[in-house]
């Protein structure tokens, strides 16, 4: 079978599950084992999930010893769980950073399955298929399978809530008590994921729809809402609220109620009102940044928009729309800005994307409109790859070939694709871009990021300690000058992190035995510090490498007592 031929069947197969897994596990695996934890927030959640399986307290969230009273538990019960399932069967994965990932690539997974086993009652069976196909490889979303917190896990909550929910629109005769209960339940999971964020989304899209759907001279008032009498409020909302409400009452006793106060008064509304942690962003900054984070299959979305707005008087069009927009411009208003925030629209974008697509008589879109998609396009596929090699010869002073290669796999996507839109073939080449995106994500999350020793200084230093001292318990452990989250899930959260050069002199002269990391910078006061407490120093080594999450070179020297 031609190449072709396979591309435009694939839609029509009556079993998609195997393949649209065969295709998430092929863009999704590279680099999941691989790539070392990250900084900072999947370390964080690392950290603190690790500490759960530990202690067993499956209530309170701890990062060392500190409370980390900022998400609600139900991703570190998930990451606790896989690491249990892992170890029951003999692997062991407590130290494994993959191990806590699964829960991620295992809700992306999900979201992909829902976009397309629940969104055919919304596009058809094809155009579902499809759009499952061009949500896998977007890269946000292969970004969030490789960090192990909520994001991918929150959008398989919402996916199946949305999905359901577009089936009480269309169909809200036939929609279900099983499936209202449904919908509200897997709301509850999502509460206990993200907080609110999950309920958010349907209440989004139902004031939407309720405004656009108001009968034509009507009072403001009157709504027309059968799909909500469909959903059962009356005794969902409770539902919800119920699958959430035990942890939540048992954390505000543990903590004294300081959760409810740090994670309401001090995350949720930090982020609504300043950037937090430095991650300000204009209004206007996802749609910018939208041909990146949808790559590669934004190009296909971009077009199909001017046509999906015109056709927004049709039921299914009108409800992705009302799924979409408002959790954008509601991301787009809110002061933070991170590139994962404005996930849970992607898989209604990918559905009227695949159905423009899949339309033989779809609009074209403006020519400004075909451009700005090509450049997008060829822009990401050609310049990731690019900026992978230049920050190795940057970092390492060396040519790596896998960027090589993966400049190769950018430059004949762009040309398969183009070629494949210049014969109007937009399904074919919706499809053939995802497909197409393995070999050029296979050379970067595989060839090139986990091959950059210098980033990865956490693994390195923790290396270098057990090298030196084998058996080390990481109390006997301190660290001046990187703090990082990775370090703590690669030694263990009782390592000691210390303020200063006199604090490290301090340590090491309280108990025999230790060990003390020194930065650079505080190298010179620890030494004058060891001396006048009259301690011979005894160095075992320099780690130096690049903190990423700082922008600066650190070169960490190990010491102990004689």
């Amino acid at each position: 079978m031609r190449a072709a031929d396979f591309l435009d069947r694939l839609p029509e197969t009556r079993r998609p599950v195997p393949w649209l897994v065969l295709l998430c596990l092929l863009l999704w695996l590279p680099g999941f084992f691989t790539i070392p934890a990250g900084d900072r927030d999947e370390s964080r959640f690392a950290q603190a999930s690790r500490q759960m399986v530990e202690t067993h307290d499956y209530v309170r969230i701890r990062l060392g010893e500190v409370e980390r009273n900022k998400k609600p538990a139900g991703i570190h019960w998930l990451q606790a769980g896989a690491v249990h399932a892992l170890e029951a069967v003999g692997i062991p994965a407590r130290t494994q950073i993959w191990a806590y990932r699964l829960p991620s690539l295992i809700g992306a997974l999900i979201a992909v399955l829902a976009t397309c086993l629940l969104g055919r009652a919304l596009v058809g069976r094809r155009a579902a298929f499809l759009a499952a196909a061009m949500l896998a490889p977007c890269m946000v979303l292969l970004v969030e399978t490789h960090i192990a917190k909520t994001d991918a896990a929150l959008l398989a909550t919402i996916t199946i809530a949305m999905g359901l929910m577009g089936r009480a629109y269309l169909t809200p005769d036939s929609f279900t008590p099983r499936q209202a209960a449904a919908f509200w339940a897997v709301l509850g999971a999502g509460v206990l994921l993200k907080g609110p964020i999950a309920p958010m989304i349907p209440l989004l899209a139902g004031v939407t729809l309720s405004v656009m759907d108001r009968p034509a001279g009507g009072p403001w008032w009157r709504l027309s809402a059968p799909w909500l009498r469909a959903l059962h409020a009356g005794w969902g909302i409770p539902l919800m609220v119920l699958c959430a409400a035990p942890w939540f009452v048992a954390i505000g006793i543990a903590t004294e109620g300081r959760f409810f106060s740090e994670a309401l008064g001090g995350d949720m509304l930090d982020k609504v009102s300043s950037g937090e942690e430095a991650h300000w962003g204009p209004p206007g900054m996802y749609t910018a940044i939208f041909g990146i984070t949808a790559f590669p299959s934004a190009w296909i979305v971009l077009r199909s928009l001017p046509g999906s707005w015109a056709d927004r008087m049709q039921a299914p069009v009108r409800f992705l729309l009302a799924w979409a927009v408002p959790t954008w411009l509601l991301f787009e208003a809110v002061a933070t800005k991170l590139p994962h925030y404005t996930l849970p629209a992607f898989p209604a974008l990918m559905l009227l994307g695949a159905r423009w697509a899949m339309d033989p008589l779809r609009q074209a879109a403006p020519r400004w409109i075909a451009w700005l998609s090509v450049a997008a396009l060829a822009g990401v596929a050609v310049g990731l790859p690019l900026l992978a090699g230049a920050a190795v010869f940057r970092v390492e002073g060396r040519f790596d070939p896998f960027a090589i290669a993966g400049v190769g796999a950018g430059i004949f996507l762009v040309w398969a694709l183009l070629r494949m839109a210049g014969q109007a073939q937009w399904g074919r080449a919706a499809l053939a871009g995802a497909i197409l995106a393995i070999p050029l994500y296979a050379c970067i999350l595989e060839g090139v990021i986990p091959r950059i020793q210098a980033v990865w200084l956490s693994p390195r230093l923790a290396a270098q300690v057990a090298a030196v001292a084998p058996g080390l318990p990481a109390r006997d452990f301190g660290v001046v000058g990187h703090h990082e989250p990775s370090l703590q899930f690669a030694m263990g959260g009782d390592i000691r992190l210390l303020r200063d050069g006199a604090a490290a002199a301090d340590f090491l002269a309280d108990a025999p035995g230790r060990i003390v990391a020194v930065n650079d910078r505080q190298e010179a006061a620890f030494r004058r510090a060891a001396a006048d407490r009259g301690l011979t120093l005894r160095e075992l080594g320099t780690v130096t490498g690049l903190n990423y999450v700082r922008g600066r070179w650190v070169a960490m020297s190990l010491f102990k007592v004689e």
